[in-house]
């Protein structure tokens, strides 16, 4: 990969050496301005490996020649922070445009020209119909976890931006699981590329599997025994909004340190939880499939499915909030009778290893605590 000066100097001063498996694939794809699918597991550096082709074409002054679509607000402003350290140097800004957001200030943003623009479908439609966006400016268009984009009405507004924009934009699609979506893609693009390096990417540490065997009612004490554990800090994901606001009501009460990031919540509220895990100040920030898409959280080591996944791409991506760039972790699903059916369908549809585990001592177990238990008698007896 040849880069410019500035991007060559903060590559050096991040102390990396060669490119990981999806970024050497990508680079002279994107530089060529080909229509690619970027496949590859979570936390494997996709998102520096759109960043780095395009920003290494970015001219000083040009105002939103990329564009960067992501599935929430969340990974938007990650993408925004990202790009800012890797822009350091080359005088040129990037800029958010997100829903939940002053629209106004976003409006007194634009006038200053920033060369990359990163937002959600929602708002970036509205700046292109209310004419503060130019979208026929568009050299690049990122997709950014695009099966979440072409899913309910993030599809039509997809469909609406790539209308007004030309018709030559080039158009990069992003996700660990956008295989799933690769006929709906094609359907957009009939002349896209598929780069998937699943198969041979050697970016992934090791991650461990394990289930616990309970009911739906004792769920939420399982997950306070997690959480008195003294070296438990985790992602704790539900499926609907509703279950995870009563298992929040009901830690609280036992005065537990967690907080909730879901999508009913002010942009405040949900920017002020996950600043509050990242900075340990609370050991679980409880979510639903909202936070399994593009959070890069520093060192996490454990994933908690509290409801266990529906679909094994909402599995690969909860699961793969741990295990980024070569580091360890573990995921632990509470299992509920009528959820046997579905861990066995994700054990088989990924191939994964599945632990049974025990929450005993204020740590986990393998052997059942009552026979930990009854070993512990008969050696005190035999003294």
């Amino acid at each position: 990969m040849e880069l410019k000066d500035f991007l060559q100097t903060n590559w050096e001063q991040a102390g990396f050496d060669q490119p990981v498996k999806i970024q050497a694939a990508v680079f002279e794809p994107i530089t060529s301005g080909e229509n690619i699918i970027g496949i590859a597991p979570t936390g494997s550096g996709k998102t520096l490996a759109y960043l780095l082709p395009l920003m290494n074409q970015l001219e000083n002054g040009k105002m939103g020649r990329i564009l960067i679509l992501t599935s929430s607000q969340e990974l938007a402003m990650q993408v925004v922070n990202v790009a800012r350290e890797w822009l350091v140097g080359s005088g040129m800004k990037v800029q958010s445009l997100i829903g939940g957001a002053n629209v106004k200030r976003q409006q007194e943003a634009l006038k200053k020209k920033p060369e990359l623009l990163v937002g959600t479908p929602g708002r970036v439609y509205e700046l292109i119909q209310s004419r503060k966006l130019k979208a026929q400016n568009f050299k690049t268009i990122v997709f950014d976890e695009v099966d979440q984009l072409l899913t309910g009405q993030s599809l039509q507004l997809i469909k609406n931006i790539l209308k007004a924009s030309d018709n030559q934009v080039q158009r990069l699609y992003f996700s660990a699981t956008a295989q799933a979506v690769v006929e709906e893609i094609q359907q957009l693009d009939d002349e896209v590329k598929i780069i998937d390096v699943t198969k041979i990417d050697d970016s992934q540490g090791e991650v461990a599997h394990y289930f616990i065997t309970t009911n739906q009612r004792k769920k939420v004490d399982v997950l306070r025994r997690l959480l008195n554990m003294p070296e438990f800090w985790g992602l704790i994901f539900f499926n609907q909004v509703s279950e995870l606001g009563v298992a929040e009501e009901k830690l609280l009460f036992h005065k537990l340190p967690i907080a909730s990031l879901a999508s009913d919540q002010f942009k405040t509220a949900r920017k002020d939880a996950l600043a509050a895990f990242k900075k340990h100040q609370i050991n679980g920030l409880l979510t639903t499939d909202v936070g399994s898409r593009g959070l890069d959280i520093s060192g996490l080591p454990i994933v908690v499915n509290a409801d266990f996944p529906i679909t094994k791409e909402s599995y690969l991506h909860r699961s793969g909030r741990v295990g980024r760039m070569g580091q360890s972790g573990m995921v632990i699903s509470l299992i509920a009778s009528h959820e046997e059916s579905d861990l066995r369908k994700i054990k088989k549809q990924l191939g994964l290893d599945f632990t049974e585990v025990f929450v005993h001592g204020g740590g986990l177990v393998l052997e059942r605590p009552e026979k930990i238990e009854k070993t512990k008698k008969k050696k005190k007896g035999q003294k």
